[in-house]
């Protein structure tokens, strides 16, 4: 199997799926880190890579990528069966851990990056209003279907997709003001997880990329 590349920047969520799976699985990769800040993501370059102009990027060879985290994961799901694997056995448990996984990537997270959180300041909106109210209101989702599918973790007592989409939701609810706590499941399984090697490697704050002042 080819070497994998991994294009991310510390503090996007997306990458952070990628850095926790990767570790969980075992499989190296290069890191090389996309400055949003500096615009890197919007260089020729980059761009022929990724044509959205996100991150993360998964280089599988020279001439072929993934540019977007959830087909990265599935993709190394698939690619690397012998890996540690993220989704369980039964389609039904499959199901809940891709509506967990859904409900992070579809309906929550995209309505909190930069760009629409820019375009609701420009246009009157206060930014940490609209970040903590769109937080709230997918954690709120998530919470009534993790409390019917929960064991230790989201989905019974193995780590999966959802942990991996879940915790680095949680880094940037807490960053955003956002009360954690007052979702008792989610509380429960972050409690869990926060701490798990994978993860705390994979915080936005133990990234070479993160900025001093941030540490």
């Amino acid at each position: 199997m080819a070497s994998l590349t991994l294009y991310g920047y510390c503090l996007s969520s997306c990458s952070a799926r990628l850095r926790i799976a990767l570790d969980l699985k075992a499989i190296d990769y290069k890191p090389i880190y996309v400055n949003l800040n500096n615009g890197d993501n919007l260089r020729d370059e980059y761009s022929a890579r990724n044509p959205s102009r996100s991150v993360p990027t998964l280089m599988v060879d020279d001439s072929w990528c993934i540019p977007q985290s959830m087909a990265a994961l599935e993709y190394l799901e698939e690619a690397y069966p012998k890996s540690t694997p993220l989704l369980p056995k039964d389609a039904k448990s499959r199901a809940d851990v891709r509506t967990l996984t859904y409900i992070i990537t579809i309906d929550t997270q995209p309505l909190t990056n930069d760009t629409p959180t820019e375009h609701a300041e420009s246009s009157g909106a206060d930014p940490k209003e609209w970040l903590k109210f769109f937080t709230e209101r997918g954690l709120k989702a998530f919470e009534t279907v993790v409390s019917r599918t929960a064991g230790r973790y989201c989905c019974g007592d193995i780590i999966t997709l959802a942990d991996v989409c879940l915790v680095p939701a949680l880094w940037n609810a807490e960053k955003n003001g956002v009360a954690v706590e007052s979702f008792p499941t989610i509380s429960r399984v972050y409690a869990a997880l926060k701490d798990h090697p994978s993860f705390e490697k994979s915080h936005w704050r133990n990234q070479p990329d993160c900025p001093k002042e941030l540490r």
